[in-house]
């Protein structure tokens, strides 16, 4: 049987997760997908148990002409929303572009919030990327949630980020303070992803975070563990180098040096294959 003939055409795509972050990522060089067309698309492609499943959607396509970008991405949250930037995304597609021969192993590519530099360990799954300078620090605010006052800190790490130090984040209601903190009118109108850490041996970090966009806690976020670093840097609990824990117990590195925030993590190809939009509800021409 001729299954597009009954499905429809097929597009295909890669399955890539970044401790426990995942991502469908789609080579948008040849297929040429409008990005206007792009958040249905996401939506039901993310969709868990009706699509593929995903935090997140990555398209990968051409550069301008003479920028000096091996290529520039269109990243989108589960909900379709148009997102900055993500750190652990931005080690996914940098490992796909290198497995696809799309770039070298060291190379720039485009983000809406600037250019990133990457960093491929041809040994091993590991990929560093150098991220756009954060911005935006504030330390000691305080807002009210339900009622009673909460103490926390804020910085912009490519997409904006809340970070607040517990004692036990093991008992922490991430998905209801997160949701809370998330849509606190203090952050109104865009809202914050929401990071919850605590100090481990060593000078490690524990960390738990509610991501804006896909609007649950998820096993790690890229941009939050640099957030999350930053902050506990400036309140004396780590130094230049941390080490963060993620919920999926996965651990990504942090470097702050010399003004610039460096990534490190592992950036797995989980599976490839096909979908086919129009299962998905999508019209194709």
């Amino acid at each position: 049987m001729d299954i597009e003939a009954v499905c429809g055409a097929s597009v295909p795509f890669y399955k890539m997760q970044g401790c426990g972050n995942d991502f469908v990522c789609v080579d948008n060089r040849a297929l040429e997908i409008d990005p206007a067309a792009m958040p249905e698309l996401v939506m039901a492609v993310c969709r868990k148990a009706f699509g593929v499943g995903a935090d997140g959607m990555i398209f990968i396509d051409h550069a301008p002409a003479g920028s000096g970008l091996a290529y520039i991405w269109h990243f989108f949250n589960a909900d379709g929303s148009r997102a900055e930037m993500c750190g652990n995304g931005s080690r996914c597609a940098a490992r796909l572009a290198w497995l696809l021969g799309i770039a070298p192993a060291r190379h720039t590519f485009g983000t809406d919030a600037g250019p990133i530099e990457a960093e491929v360990d041809e040994d091993s799954t590991q990929v560093t990327v150098l991220l756009t300078p954060p911005k935006d620090l504030r330390l000691n605010l305080e807002i009210e949630i339900e009622g009673r006052p909460f103490h926390l800190h804020s910085v912009n790490t490519g997409v904006p980020h809340v970070v607040a130090v517990m004692d036990h984040i093991e008992m922490v209601e991430v998905w209801k303070l997160g949701r809370a903190i998330r849509q606190h009118p203090a952050f109104a109108p865009a809202g914050t992803n929401a990071n919850f850490i605590s100090s481990e041996a060593h000078g490690s970090l524990s960390l738990r975070t509610y991501e804006r966009g896909v609007e649950d806690e998820t096993y790690a976020c890229g941009t939050g563990a640099v957030a999350s670093a930053i902050v506990a840097r400036e309140l004396g609990m780590t130094g230049e180098e941390t080490e963060i824990i993620t919920t999926g117990g996965e651990v990504l590195g942090v470097i702050l040096r010399d003004g610039k925030t460096y990534l490190r993590g592992a950036a797995e190809l989980v599976f490839q294959g096909v979908f086919y939009p129009q299962s998905l509800g999508i019209e194709t021409d």
